[in-house]
């Protein structure tokens, strides 16, 4: 079982989270499915709730905010260890910061961007809470990948943002999709061009969080 207990590398994704309009609907779907603990959080922590996998932070779930007209959605989180630099490297790099870097009560330190694509993505600086503790196993996060219809743009501004190198494995005609990198060589995630594999032009450039699960076939019947 992969697991951790140190803060992530940076421009790692240490943490998924999902904002919806009904917390307990979610808790009971995704508890349901890939068998999560669900935590309440403090009060302080307005809604929020902790799911644990094998005793070990998995993800979070918390309620939609008050008089903001979203859809449901899972918003990836990555992990720097100076998230005040990081949050300025993307207005630098072209991206938009849409929530300033705050504190998370003892937690840690966040902040809410999105690259020049629109795909939203948060920034997390660890404290108390490290991000995920295990991964790679039943309901625990074991992939993200972005979808851009400006592959390139998208490319050069992570690079900016957290360093990273790309390979494609794409064959450039039917899939045009590369591996990314961050600093340390570790693989992070893919980067997909959605124009390629025709995905209409009206879906939004977007992360998409993928859960590992030990039968794929079961868990779509379950889900």
């Amino acid at each position: 079982m992969p697991t951790r207990d140190e803060p992530w590398p940076d421009g790692t994704p240490c943490w998924v989270g999902c904002q919806v309009d009904d917390v307990a609907a979610a808790c009971a779907f995704y508890g349901g499915l890939f068998g999560w603990e669900i935590h309440d959080g403090p009060e302080e922590a307005e809604g929020y709730v902790m799911a644990l996998k094998d005793g070990r932070p998995a993800a979070g779930i918390g309620p939609t905010p008050e008089g903001q007209d979203a859809p449901a959605a899972w918003t990836t989180y990555f992990a720097s260890g100076d998230l005040d630099a990081a949050a300025a490297d993307v207005a630098d790099g072209g991206g938009t910061v849409f929530v300033a870097p705050f504190d998370v009560l003892d937690l840690g330190r966040m902040a809410v961007a999105a690259d020049p694509s629109g795909a939203a993505f948060a920034l997390w600086q660890a404290r108390g809470h490290r991000g995920a503790g295990v991964v790679g196993e039943h309901g625990t996060l074991c992939w993200s990948e972005l979808h851009t219809r400006d592959y390139a743009a998208a490319q050069e501004f992570y690079a900016t943002v957290f360093g990273w190198t790309y390979r494609e494995i794409g064959d450039g005609e039917n899939l045009v999709y590369a591996v990314a990198a961050n600093g340390e060589g570790d693989v992070v995630g893919g980067v997909c061009d959605d124009a390629v594999i025709g995905v209409p032009a009206q879906v939004p450039a977007h992360w998409l969080t993928w859960f590992a699960v030990d039968d794929a076939d079961a868990a779509a019947d379950a889900a």
